[in-house]
């Protein structure tokens, strides 16, 4: 099968033929082309997906990724990530290996083309040269046989003519041999020339041709399957990702396998536990003798003159404070034109209602566990420093945190130092690579670091311990506090009627609700601490407000009273003061002028 052959006679057909294979070719590089530009923003798309829901740094969204479910999400978006590149891959094999490839070979293709074709005609302007010659040879040859003919004729008319001359017929005779001889000549001429056309048209069409055609033939055959090749290597950068594709995939599933519910829930647990303990049953309370609650609940003063009347609840419950506080803020000074009967310090009337039960509960149930720390809220809005504004559990995760975090920074530094002392030996035994005193201001710069940390280790390792229980610190006082005022009623909605309140000194505390009083119940304590000696006093203070302590932990004042301090404001908005041996408790710092002994820096009033 030989197009040179076959189809000797299609010299403008295989033309328009090898374009159109041309055009094929180049609309397949715009297609692979077009398809790498779809890999390659199909994978950038990709990337600004995995990108855009990758936790922020330092948020709070970064510490969510702790859950496992989180975990696997970010591992996704991980292996998205991966899956992108591979897109990437395809796209820049297919513009390398297919779309550069074959324009490269488009032009070459071209070129080659042009020069075929052009040989091709070539060959048929010599083969048409050589048929007019022929032709032109012919027409030669047929005239002069012509006139050849005639001068015969015309020697045979003068010869058969009597009249004419015998020099007249001699002439005639001559001419008609010089016709005679042109005509073999020209026949001659024409013989030669028709045996050389027949020689060049049979080479032009046997062997230039031919050859001509096959050259074109093996350039569109290489040219499909150039085309088949290329095709086939399109497939191929596809198939060699997908191993790695697959990887992805898998780590996706195998992700989604890690995923841990019951490591979860653990988790939410140390999250948010607080470590007190449930609440104990509620004193049930007998309305069938009302004179006797109107006895219980007369004043403070007879409850503390009653001794200290223990509030009963489930098990071996005692007077432990139980945070489910709201957001609370101390109540505002009476105006000074105040009636005594307006003071809330005042003896509860008898005849006051009891909040119902079902309504305790339900607030017992929704509140929130949160510790009092009104000036950090309102005030400073800066956490303090050992997290004591935290529930027990909590405060204890973060110590040991920051603990942990304090070690590592030591250890670096001791690296460093370790460091340094090696450089400034490489120095001592070669003074020509440095000098080793240079190396001592930064020596013992690394040192003080190191006691520093090893302080900041110390006083957090401290404030552990207390939380973990080896040194008890406030939750001893109010186990002592708890009983004198286990004797009093649930706490009741406060009579004020604001819906925001000011502190003494004009600034906002903390937002209150309707129900504004603080829930605190009792629960268990250790009977270890009952022994312990009171703590001594560090200075005294003077009521500026009247406060009514109706909580757990705290105690009741009158606007002028000069108490003891035991215990200064730790940051939570709170003073522990003393009125006699039985008598102490916490007040909010903003009501109280603090006057501390002569070892402290001065008088501080907090308002």
């Amino acid at each position: 099968m030989s197009w040179g052959i076959e189809l000797w006679d299609q010299f403008d057909n295989l033309e328009k033929h090898t374009q159109w294979g041309i055009d094929i070719l180049e609309k397949y590089i715009k297609f692979v082309k077009e398809r790498a530009e779809i890999e390659l923003s199909y994978a950038k798309q990709l990337r600004n997906l995995s990108k855009k829901y990758q936790p922020k740094k330092n948020s709070k969204e970064e510490e969510e990724y702790k859950y496992t479910s989180c975990q696997a999400f970010l591992s996704t978006l991980n292996e998205m990530n991966d899956y992108a590149g591979q897109h990437e891959v395809i796209s820049e094999n297919m513009t390398s290996q297919i779309t550069l490839d074959l324009a490269r070979y488009v032009q070459e293709l071209k070129q080659e083309r042009k020069s075929n074709f052009h040989d091709g005609r070539k060959a048929q302007q010599h083969i048409e040269t050589c048929w007019k010659q022929l032709e032109s040879s012919k027409r030669r040859f047929e005239r002069d046989c012509k006139e050849a003919d005639r001068a015969q004729q015309y020697f045979e008319k003068m010869d058969a003519d009597i009249n004419v001359t015998k020099a007249d017929v001699e002439k005639a005779r001559q001419q008609a041999q010089i016709r005679h001889q042109m005509a073999e000549d020209s026949k001659a001429d024409y013989s030669n020339t028709l045996q050389k056309f027949n020689q060049e048209q049979h080479e032009y069409y046997h062997t230039h041709i031919p050859g001509i055609f096959q050259k074109i033939q093996e350039m569109e055959e290489r040219r499909v399957l150039r085309l088949g090749e290329s095709m086939r290597t399109y497939a191929e950068v596809d198939r060699q990702v997908i191993p790695i594709v697959g990887k992805c995939l898998d780590g996706i599933v195998k992700a989604a396998e890690s995923i841990d519910q019951k490591s979860d829930s653990q988790l939410v647990i140390e999250a948010y536990k607080s470590g007190f303990e449930p609440p104990g049953d509620i004193e049930f309370e007998d309305y069938t003798q009302p004179m006797k609650r109107t006895v219980s609940e007369n004043s403070l003063s007879n409850s503390r003159g009653d001794g200290k009347p223990e509030l009963k609840f489930g098990g071996k419950s005692k007077g432990k404070l139980w945070p489910f506080i709201k957001k609370n803020k101390p109540p505002p000074p009476p105006p000074a034109s105040a009636s005594p009967s307006t003071v809330p310090n005042g003896p509860q009337s008898p005849k006051q209602q009891k909040e119902p039960l079902s309504h305790r509960f339900n607030e017992f149930m929704t509140s929130k566990p949160k510790i009092h720390c009104f000036r950090s809220l309102k005030r400073g809005g800066s956490t303090p420093e050992d997290f004591s504004n935290l529930p027990p559990e909590q405060r204890r995760k973060k110590l040991q945190q920051k603990v942990d975090e304090l070690n590592k920074e030591i250890q670096k530094e001791m690296d460093q130092r370790d460091a340094i002392t090696k450089m400034k030996d490489v120095y001592l035994k070669n003074p020509q690579m440095g000098d080793p005193a240079s190396l001592d201001h930064k020596l013992t710069e690394v040192s003080q670091n190191i006691d520093k940390l090893r302080l900041e280790v110390q006083k957090f390792e401290a404030w552990l311990a207390e939380v973990e229980g080896r040194l008890p610190a406030r939750n001893e006082q109010v186990r002592r506090q708890s009983g004198m005022y286990d004797g009093q009623p649930p706490p009741t909605v406060n009579t004020c009627a604001q819906d925001r309140e000011s502190s003494p000194d004009g600034s906002y505390t903390e937002e209150q609700s309707q129900e504004s009083e603080v829930k605190v119940l009792a629960t268990d304590f250790d009977d270890e601490f009952d022994d312990e000696e009171p703590l001594p006093a560090i200075g005294t203070c003077k009521a500026l407000y009247t406060f009514e302590g109706q909580n757990e932990g705290t105690i009741s004042v009158a606007e002028g009273e000069t108490l003891y301090v035991i215990e200064e404001d730790k940051g939570d908005g709170w003073t522990r003061i003393r009125r006699n041996e039985d008598e102490e408790g916490y007040v909010p710092t903003s009501y109280v002028e603090v006057y501390l002994d002569k070892n402290a820096k001065g008088a501080k009033t907090y308002i």
